[in-house]
């Protein structure tokens, strides 16, 4: 008799559809924080339209390539539980000074006891309603952010646990590139979450007034 395949388990559908969802919200976001803060020129970015609305993505194809790069390691952390926190640090390209760090929290959301009945699956819908709110969160940033009349550069920092299967030459121990607490704001934005993961965003910023 062959063997039959063992149907995969709901969770293990969920994590994988929630990784995927993760990931993508985080592609959006950091093409959406790039625009927003002029970290790239307007130019290299075009329309496309996703969940139910308008977003900007690089045309930009080193920027594109570099961040499916690493993107593509995100979802496998993501799948493992072993990413925590990602964060967007925007740099002045000539002080080297840290003017903006994009925190995005990432936790587990606690899954019932065996004993007990499943909890229905969040529907899509609002989900994508959540990331949707954020993402406009981001866009309206631009009303109280201090204005960067300066080149910046960015860098994308990782937080991993310490069981993290992290590949040699691609992700380096690095500064965390904080901000100095006496010149420090920080805004807490919207979250959204997903039958595994809840995101969590935040945005510190130099202030020296």
């Amino acid at each position: 008799m062959a063997p039959t395949k063992q149907a995969p388990t709901r969770q293990a559908i969920t994590l994988k559809g929630s990784t995927n969802l993760v990931t993508e919200f985080f592609k959006y976001a950091a093409n959406t924080v790039l625009f927003q803060r002029g970290v790239y020129p307007a130019d290299d970015f075009h329309m496309v339209k996703k969940y139910g609305q308008t977003v900007l993505v690089t045309q930009d194809l080193a920027l594109e390539n570099y961040l499916d790069k690493i993107l593509k390691q995100v979802n496998q952390w993501l799948l493992t539980g072993a990413v925590t926190q990602l964060v967007l640090a925007i740099i002045s390209k000539d002080s080297r000074l840290p003017l903006e760090r994009w925190v995005f929290d990432i936790n587990l959301v606690e899954q019932p006891s065996e004993e007990s009945q499943p909890a229905p699956a969040k529907p899509e819908a609002e989900i994508q309603a959540e990331i949707r709110a954020i993402l406009k969160q981001i866009v309206s940033t631009v009303t109280f952010l201090p204005v960067i009349d300066e080149p910046t550069v960015f860098n994308i920092l990782a937080y991993t646990s310490e069981s993290a299967d992290i590949p040699a030459n691609e992700w380096v121990d690095t500064d965390p590139l904080a901000i100095e607490a006496s010149k420090s704001q920080q805004v807490k934005l919207r979250s959204f979450s997903t039958d595994v993961h809840r995101i969590e965003a935040m945005v510190a910023y130099r202030y020296e007034g």
